[in-house]
């Protein structure tokens, strides 16, 4: 196998008996226990391992998911709970462009009196008061109408 040459997965007594009771014992998401049988797998400090078909076919899983846990394993710097749970994420992908204060001011031009010629405000008549406001970003009317709910403010 050709990330095996790279370096191979060495498991120490106590990562091995981890992973043994993380496939046997308690309840673990599927691809925990997965990836736990794949480092068990490819674990060479017992001995030699099989082929990286057989490993694939004996842990029922592909090539390409033996070499990606090989790989994590190797980045992880020997780190057997990272390489076998979900690699959490740092920050959202996009920020919100909600902040405290835009909420604040969003809020507040909705208890605020509609413009003349209408009775009550919309979010779409929000939405087009919002994008004439220049410290407040353009917002979707869907997007307020989020932030008026999670505050309990309701259109009347």
């Amino acid at each position: 196998m050709g990330s095996q040459k790279k370096g191979p997965v060495v498991l120490t007594a106590a990562d091995r008996e981890e992973l043994v009771r993380v496939t046997t014992t308690g309840v673990h998401p599927a691809s925990v226990i997965r990836r736990a049988r794949v480092l068990l797998a490819l674990d060479t400090s017992a001995g030699e391992i099989d082929s990286q078909d057989g490993i694939a076919a004996r842990v029922g899983v592909s090539g390409e998911t033996l070499r990606l846990v090989a790989k994590r394993f190797e980045e992880s710097g020997g780190d057997v709970h990272a390489t076998i749970t979900r690699k959490k994420r740092d920050v959202p992908p996009v920020p919100s462009p909600v902040t405290g204060e835009v909420e604040a001011r969003l809020i507040a031009m909705a208890c605020s009196q509609p413009p003349q010629g209408y009775a009550r405000w919309s979010l779409r008549l929000l939405e087009k008061h919002v994008a004439l406001v220049e410290d407040i970003p353009n917002l979707d009317h869907s997007t307020i109408g989020r932030v008026l709910k999670k505050r309990n403010c309701v259109l009347i």
